[in-house]
């Protein structure tokens, strides 16, 4: 492979991060409010702090939605600078993909070299669940860059033996769990391990970094656990999807042991179901529901974890290839387990946050199988490497008969081509094997950043693939006119947050979404209720929103007589 120049690498890289950024950015407005859930507490942050503070859904300070806030403390920034649009709800996430492909690229380079950085960038930039995730407003774009960020930490961490760096890696991963709880500790072994095994220190200083890096984590989550705890609940959002709001209650038991175990909020989740993850086992991963989220280069990235780690086994402790590799395969096995047998609520899109391990094992195995070609059973290893990746994307496509059918077919016979070449010793292949590798799941990404997504289940690919979104009843302009005119805290109440979400997007003013996301929690109590009533707070009850209301829409329907406004049952309160 020709030596890349510095004037070169510059603009290769500068072609990496346009690129990415034109790819999550175009056409993005195109999603309007992506998930309204999402979308109505950033506007319900830029109108309040307190609902900024808790990431709460509406203005009013009534419940927050059931995850930590620190997604919605960007977007909430956003809509206060810039102004609450479409474009503020969802450009974050496309800005903090353009950051996450920029952070693997540094970590991936000071291990492998300029070329291994940049093929890493170019596989995370173009994994189909990525694309979908950077141009979504959910908590995964930012967990990612935090991940990833934490991951760079760590590689720096393990060149020097700098605990400053590892408690760096400590401090991302606590924001991650800010972001989307538990999920964020999943690589705390891969970054553990790796730090562990190959830091250039003696065990027990090593031990004792990775005590100050725990330390680190706790600290940068502890914070704000402990802000709410001590915070009057009188005076803040009450923690949506909480049993007592607690945040840590919050934390342990629906987004924590009820994702993985299952129960927790009523919501049945079918083993068969493609947006709650199919069945469980061991090749969920590549099953209908994930494998065309993520999958397309996951077997590639076992053959070079395993080779890679074979033909390292005679390196020294501190070898850093090695423990690049232990980190980044640490990283999937890790999170390729859970999301493989959690029993709770799934989703496709979770699968995001192994598409960086994936990018950075392709690109670190490859690589230096291309830099060991001369001997056969490595050229073999990279050929597998080709071959596992063209494969299981010809796979993936067929999946997909009436989606460019060609594309198949083309990847089918290059793949035979390509790794035939590898095999012989055929020289200046390294761009085609590469190309090769991954032009299944980049047009898959592609596709997916055509497509508008929207709904609280997005799933990669073209539009007449993707699966039916979660949507919320539409808003007749009848009920958006009268919404508008109300001059109170909340211009309405509805059942859930779902239909409270649709309504306040619409009106621009705050809705009570009552129960929550589910409709089950607490909040407000009919006591609150009636209150906020008797004191001319809120304008009108809307029926029929969604799940939830119970004594609060009896009460309701007991002592306000109901009209039709739009097809529309509304109770008018004050």
């Amino acid at each position: 492979m020709t030596a890349i120049t510095a004037p070169r690498r510059s603009w290769a890289l500068v072609a990496l991060l346009a690129g990415t950024a034109a790819l999550y950015l175009w056409g993005l407005a195109d999603s309007g409010w992506g998930n309204t859930y999402y979308a109505a507490a950033t506007q319900a942050g830029a109108e309040s702090w307190t609902a900024w503070l808790f990431g709460g859904l509406d203005a009013g300070g009534v419940i927050t939605v059931d995850k930590p806030p620190a997604a919605l403390w960007v977007t909430g920034l956003a809509a206060r600078v810039f102004g609450f649009s479409s474009w503020t709800v969802l450009g974050p996430q496309a800005v903090e993909g353009v950051l996450a492909v920029w952070l693997l690229h540094l970590a991936v380079k000071r291990v492998a070299g300029f070329a291994a950085g940049l093929i890493a960038g170019v596989v995370l930039a173009l994994t189909p669940v990525a694309v979908l995730m950077f141009r979504f407003n959910l908590p995964d774009a930012l967990l990612v860059l935090l991940l990833v960020a934490g991951a760079y930490c760590t590689v720096r961490a393990v060149e020097v033996a700098s605990w400053r760096w590892l408690a760096l890696a400590g401090v991302a991963v606590g924001f991650g769990f800010l972001t989307k709880m538990g999920q964020a500790l999943l690589v705390l072994p891969a970054f553990a391990v790796a730090y562990l095994v190959a830091a250039p220190a003696p065990l027990g200083r090593r031990v004792l970094h990775l005590m100050c890096a725990g330390l680190a984590v706790v600290v940068s989550a502890g914070w704000f656990i402990a802000l709410v705890e001590w915070w009057p609940a009188g005076s803040r959002p009450y923690i949506g999807g909480s049993a007592n709001d607690s945040l840590w209650q919050l934390a342990m038991g629906y987004n924590g042991l009820g994702r993985i175990f299952g129960g927790g909020r009523g919501i049945a989740v079918g083993t068969g179901n493609v947006g709650f993850g199919g069945a469980t086992g061991v090749d969920r991963l590549f099953g209908a529901s994930m494998g065309a989220e993520v999958s397309w280069l996951l077997p590639a990235a076992v053959v070079g974890l395993v080779a890679g780690l074979w033909f390292t086994r005679h390196a020294p402790r501190t070898d850093r290839t090695r423990a690049a590799l232990l980190l980044w395969g640490l990283w999937v096995l890790g999170n390729g387990l859970v999301f493989s047998f959690m029993t709770g609520i799934t989703h496709p899109y979770y699968t995001v946050v192994v598409a960086p391990g994936v990018a950075a094992i392709v690109a670190i195995a490859g690589r230096e199988m291309w830099r060991g070609r001369a001997h056969l059973p490595v050229r073999v290893a990279l050929a597998v490497l080709v071959g596992a990746a063209g494969f299981w994307g010809f796979a993936l496509l067929a999946r997909f008969p009436d989606w460019a059918p060609w594309l198949r077919w083309a990847v089918l016979v290059l793949t035979v081509l390509v790794t035939t070449a590898v095999v012989m010793g055929a020289r200046r292949t390294a761009a085609l094997a590469a190309g090769t590798a991954l032009l299944s799941s980049a047009a898959f990404g592609v596709a997916t950043a055509a497509t508008p997504h929207g709904g609280s289940i997005p799933m990669s690919g073209p539009e007449s693939y993707r699966a039916d979104p979660v949507g919320e009843p539409g808003t007749p302009d009848e009920l958006v006119a009268l919404l508008k005119a109300t001059t109170g805290t909340w211009a309405a109440a509805t059942e859930s947050a779902q239909g409270a979400a649709g309504l306040a997007l619409a009106s621009g003013k705050a809705v009570i979404g009552i129960g929550g996301w589910s409709g089950g929690d607490p909040a407000p109590t009919l006591e609150q209720f009636q209150r906020y009533v008797r004191d001319g707070r809120i304008g009108y009850y809307v029926a029929g929103r969604g799940m939830g209301g119970g004594d609060i829409a009896d009460w309701v329907a007991d002592n306000f007589p109901a009209t039709e406004v739009g097809g529309t049952t509304v109770h008018r309160l004050s």
